[in-house]
């Protein structure tokens, strides 16, 4: 057993404890008065105390122990909360993120915080916990000197004690006392005995071995030693070991007089005493045996794991999709069944396995309350931020991209959106601003709105900033509805901050959430009303890796264009076809909507139609549409995406590729980059 093994276990429960303080801070923040937010968050930094000692980052250990001694003096009432000590609490907390990031990618885990030690010192000014810890040693002591040996041995290890004795040696029983907040209690049980094994040789615990690495026990353990060492320097060790609450050492004596009659009366009763707790033990196993299998239904697993088995099966749907094609090539019955029964087994595959991959958007949320607390201090406003749906769930491929976006448009709100409270009391509004974040699912979509109570976006400065930007003319202005108006906002470089700040204002953001918002096959659109606040939609897929999508051809070649940028497909006459602006358009129910002809988009050798109709497939991005033009449809199909690659990165209006049924290959088209 190494503490390598360990590493992993004790790096995300970090993060958890972390997590966990932060989210408690901020309560405290609103509730100073309240001693169980303070035991909660002393629960939390003790366990991550104990947790850095065992796997030997000292200086985890020693920053979170200063932190534990301040929140000891809060909940004992030496210390009152102020904002000022939350604040360098928040800066602990900081840098202890900072310091287990540093040990999950590798690094020692060390980093120089003496500022916050020392802020932490004078927040404590003297007051310890190390009285406690003495008293804790002195009660171990006290109980090593009262307590007597109670393990029953078999003839081969009473031979053994007895013969170590002959030969000089001590046999002691070390019964150790863990706390009952100990977490990882295996590594603590393999801490113990290493430092035992060092001392001398163990011989028998109770419980086994086995049971004590499978943490089948309560809190506390026995071990029988031989060893030649003093046994204050064997208990003094021990207890160096983290979250070892007491050690109890007993000296072993076999030679022990017995008194018959008062033996067979003490076993009655303890028979008498053995059979009901028997009965009570058997009772309390099942109901343990149950408790355990209803606690222990997850389990960790690496995400390269779930990477790889989305790899497999991506292989798996395109062999289908081979399958089926032959089936219906071949027309036999038994093969058609066959194949059919394997693409509903793989259906459901692919169904558990996308579920799998799917994380709570709360992974991402979680870090926005510290954040907006902080800009609030910093920009001397009051807000509170209101969390909506944080379980709803993401695939993890787009829960890494989307974090960013949502910080910049957070940033937004918190500096344009939400007024001071000065301002905000003028205006007959309270001075405490929301900003509400909420997420949830409809149809094959997540999305998510940031709403705030603020300005909202001022039409006819939105509109002059873009005149003078060349972002549009001025004849144009007149003509936009607001919600193309609020989408100027996201042309790269716009900003209408009267100043620039570290916070946001220099026009740079929102081009790039958009951006990328865009490129996870999403979108986001802009409501909002002057003078009551602001709302941000963004509108994403439920996963990346396995699209429906329609299948067309143009030429000889094969194109896949994704259901979800799809509005509908039309069969149109060629006098449908209309010019304005040198642009060939048509009428879509009574809106104007130009002609792209993806063959000459991608190039495609023309093949000579005469036919009066045409194919085309109305794409939509926001609110704007376009309709593509095919030489025909082919159908939906359920595709794998495949990346085109590091030399082909800039293929205009591409996204990927995949292998159809029959072989070949089609390219999936980018309807984004084609409306502009």
């Amino acid at each position: 057993m190494e503490l390598s093994q360990y590493l992993e276990v004790f790096i995300e429960e970090s993060k958890e404890h972390l997590q966990a303080c932060n989210e408690q801070l901020l309560l405290l923040e609103k509730n100073p008065e309240d001693l169980t937010i303070v035991n909660e968050i002393f629960r939390s930094a003790h366990t991550l105390k104990g947790m850095s000692a065992t796997m030997g980052f000292e200086d985890l250990a020693n920053l979170t122990h200063k932190m534990e001694n301040v929140l000891d003096g809060i909940r004992n009432g030496i210390i009152t909360v102020t904002p000022e000590i939350l604040d360098v609490v928040f800066l602990a907390v900081d840098d202890l993120e900072i310091m287990v990031e540093s040990i999950a990618s590798g690094g020692d885990g060390k980093r120089d915080v003496s500022k916050v030690l020392d802020q932490l010192h004078k927040i404590e000014k003297g007051e310890s916990i190390e009285s406690t810890v003495a008293a804790q040693e002195i009660a171990a002591g006290v109980a090593l000197e009262a307590t007597e040996s109670n393990m029953k041995y078999d003839e081969f290890e009473q031979t053994v004690i007895q013969q170590s004795k002959e030969q000089g040696y001590e046999c002691i029983e070390i019964t150790v006392g863990l706390r009952t907040d100990c977490l990882l209690k295996a590594a603590r049980v393999f801490m113990v005995f290493e430092v035992l094994e060092k001392c001398g040789d163990v011989i028998k615990s109770n419980p086994t071995v086995e049971m004590l690495e499978e943490e089948n026990f309560d809190s506390s353990f026995t071990v029988v030693l031989i060893t030649n060492e003093q046994i204050e320097d064997i208990r003094q060790k021990v207890m160096k070991v983290s979250e070892v609450e007491n050690v109890i050492i007993v000296p072993i004596n076999l030679d022990q007089p017995d008194d018959n009659d008062k033996e067979i009366i003490e076993n009655k009763d303890k028979n008498q005493q053995s059979t009901a707790l028997t009965d009570k033990k058997q009772k309390e196993t099942k109901n343990g045996t149950q408790q355990v299998t209803h606690t222990n239904k997850t389990i960790r697993v690496n995400i390269e794991r779930l990477d790889v088995l989305m790899n497999l099966f991506e292989e798996l749907v395109i062999d289908r999709g081979r399958l089926e094609q032959i089936s219906k090539d071949l027309n036999n019955p038994e093969l058609h069944e066959t194949v059919e029964r394997m693409s509903r087994i793989s259906g459901d595959l692919q169904n558990i396995i996308l579920n799998m991959r799917m994380v709570p958007v709360e992974t991402v949320f979680n870090r926005f309350p510290k954040m907006v607390r902080q800009l609030a201090r910093d920009l001397n406003k009051k807000i509170n931020l209101e969390i909506i749906g944080a379980e709803t769930e993401l695939d993890r491929t787009v829960i890494d991209e989307i974090g960013d976006p949502l910080v910049h448009l957070l940033r937004n709100a918190l500096d344009h959106g939400i007024e001071t409270p000065d301002v905000r009391l003028q205006n007959g509004k309270s001075e405490d601003g929301t900003i509400t974040l909420k997420a949830y699912h409809s149809g094959n979509h997540v999305f998510i709105e940031i709403s705030d109570d603020g300005a909202g976006i001022n039409r006819e400065k939105v509109l002059q900033k873009a005149i003078s930007k060349g972002v549009i003319l001025e004849n144009e202005a007149h003509s936009l509805s607001d919600k193309q108006v609020f989408e100027l906002i996201m042309s790269s470089g716009f900003s209408t901050a009267d100043k620039i700040s570290d916070i946001s204002g220099r026009g740079v953001g929102l081009d790039v959430v958009k951006s990328t918002i865009e490129s996870l096959g999403g979108s986001i659109t802009i409501d909002s009303n002057e003078g009551s606040g602001s709302v941000f939609i963004i509108q994403l897929p439920l996963t990346l890796s396995i699209i429906s999508v329609m299948l067309v051809e143009i030429g000889n070649e094969k194109f896949a264009i994704p259901l979800s940028s799809i509005i509908e497909t039309a069969i149109i006459k060629e006098s449908d076809i209309l010019t304005a602006h040198d642009q060939k358009v048509i009428d879509f129910r009574g809106k104007v909507v130009p002609l792209v002809f993806l063959k000459d988009t991608f190039d495609v050798p023309d093949a000579e139609d005469n036919s009066e109709y045409t194919s085309v497939i109305i794409v939509r991005k926001g609110e704007k549409a376009a309709a593509l033009v095919v030489d025909s449809f082919i159908g939906q199909q359920e595709i794998v995406l495949k990346s085109l690659g590091n030399y082909l990165l800039n293929v205009f209006a591409i996204s990927g590729a995949t292998i159809l049924g029959d072989g070949q290959v089609a390219l999936i088209v980018d309807c984004n980059s084609l409306i502009k």
